[in-house]
């Protein structure tokens, strides 16, 4: 990170020789010279000329993610020639494209398979769900010596906010640990709603004003809030600071925005589209995911069902497909009827696959080894299947998808260089995502 070079050599280094604790200590950095939040920001200020992303094809991605595994076989990559007890107890159907067969219970979705790419070879080492979730979420393998960012929070820092609008949401709350802002900047974290959309009486934490609070009040209470707060940094600093100082300015910007408080108004769709979408949890998320990345949001990571299915494969399908099948071909219409989906990047994945053969219990087991991801718009090719599992649905045969590549070509799409190094704590320079590449058979 670039440095001011004026700057005294005690107050440039002060940030490695003392740690957190120590500059909460009150009056610390005032006997240095320079309180820590100015030092900060000239350094936020100086890497931002130097490191400075421009928008790409893809606006704005929604990453729909399926938390616990969703098998490939019941879904986008079925093996009708394999035998029973690899194919499983589901059928499968044709889709749009010739020759390509999808899991019975996307229907909706094979009619729309020509607007979208099946990746049929992502693959990665993790069997467990949440070191499999973490390398979805943030494109690196788990480290106990780092937390790494998730691509919202590294989208949020590259590009800030729009409209007023948070740069990274949730739907509903934020999903895991995984999907914050590791090592960088709390500030740069997602905005999770509070409550679900498809919920009777749904409304955004923090968007409106308490009871009895008028606009001028609001005003007020946010200047005398000001006022304590310089007094405060005069006294005593943190990293934590400044973070909290970009926090409540976007809070206030959110609370007052017009245009935020429209962007979240379920209620304010047609019913017509409401009901094309599904009064369920996927229709009215993923309604609310598009109605906010036409408002402006840049990253919606959405969440979607329990795919967990050790036991009953086929009913745990049954059960919950259908709403997930409605909703997603319905959202990817949409966004083309309207002119957005060329500017929005739709991905759908989960942690991993199942297991080839169906187990004892009629389901299926953890297996990264090979499974099927979705990717549609923002520039991503229409209508093609990417890479290919072999008969069995054990292992990639054509074309590995990995985790760096798949993650390196989505920030790419967004405008944003994959093996840029962000700042670490400790000054340690760290690439977004290390050792990627933009795979151009992805892309239209």
């Amino acid at each position: 990170m670039k440095r001011e070079p004026n700057l005294k050599p005690e107050i440039q280094n002060a940030r490695h020789l003392l740690g957190r604790r120590d500059f909460l200590q009150v009056g610390m950095v005032g006997g240095l010279g320079l309180a820590l939040p100015e030092l900060l920001r000239t350094e936020a200020r100086a890497a931002q000329k130097t490191y400075e992303s421009k928008e790409g094809q893809a606006k704005s991605v929604i990453h729909i993610f399926l938390p616990g595994g969703m098998a490939h076989q019941e879904s986008f990559d079925p093996k009708p020639y394999a035998p029973l007890e690899y194919r499983g107890p589901s059928g499968n159907i044709a889709t749009k494209l010739a020759g390509v067969r999808f899991g019975e219970t996307f229907k909706e979705t094979a009619k729309i398979a020509h607007k979208i790419t099946i990746c049929r070879s992502m693959t990665h080492g993790e069997a467990a769900h949440e070191r499999g979730t973490h390398n979805m979420f943030t494109g690196y393998r788990p480290s106990p010596a780092l937390k790494y960012p998730s691509i919202g929070s590294v989208v949020s820092h590259e590009f800030g906010s729009r409209k007023n609008l948070p740069p990274y949401v949730c739907i509903p709350n934020v999903p895991n640990e995984h999907a914050g802002s590791g090592y960088l900047s709390s500030a740069f974290g997602p905005f999770g709603l509070g409550s679900d959309p498809a919920s009777g009486n749904f409304s955004v934490r923090d968007l409106a004003l308490p009871n009895g609070i008028s606009p001028e009040r609001f005003d007020r209470r946010k200047g005398i809030l000001k006022v304590i707060d310089d007094h405060f940094r005069k006294l005593e600093s943190s990293d934590a600071l400044d973070s909290m100082d970009e926090f409540y300015q976007g809070a206030y910007k959110l609370v007052s925005s017009k245009e935020a408080r429209e962007a979240f108004a379920l209620d304010k769709e047609p019913a017509k589209v409401r009901d094309q979408y599904g009064r369920n949890q996927a229709g009215q998320r993923m309604l609310l995911a598009r109605r906010l990345v036409e408002a402006g949001v840049r990253f919606v990571s959405l969440t979607y069902g329990g795919w967990d299915h050790h036991n009953d494969i086929k009913n745990g399908f049954n059960r919950q497909a259908p709403a997930l099948d409605k909703a997603y071909a319905t959202l990817i219409r949409d966004l083309d009827s309207r002119g957005l989906l060329k500017n929005t990047l739709v991905m759908v994945s989960s942690e991993f696959g199942r297991t080839p053969k169906i187990n004892r219990n009629n389901g299926r087991d953890h297996w990264p080894r090979v499974f099927s991801v979705l990717l549609a718009g923002g520039g991503i090719k229409e209508g093609q299947v990417y890479g290919a599992s072999n008969a069995f649905a054990s292992e990639p045969e054509e074309d590995p998808l990995t985790v760096v590549d798949l993650s390196t070509t989505v920030y790419h799409q967004m405008g944003i260089v994959a093996d840029k190094e962000l700042m670490a704590p400790g000054d340690r320079p760290i690439e977004i995502v290390k050792g990627g590449k933009v795979l151009k058979a992805l892309l239209g």
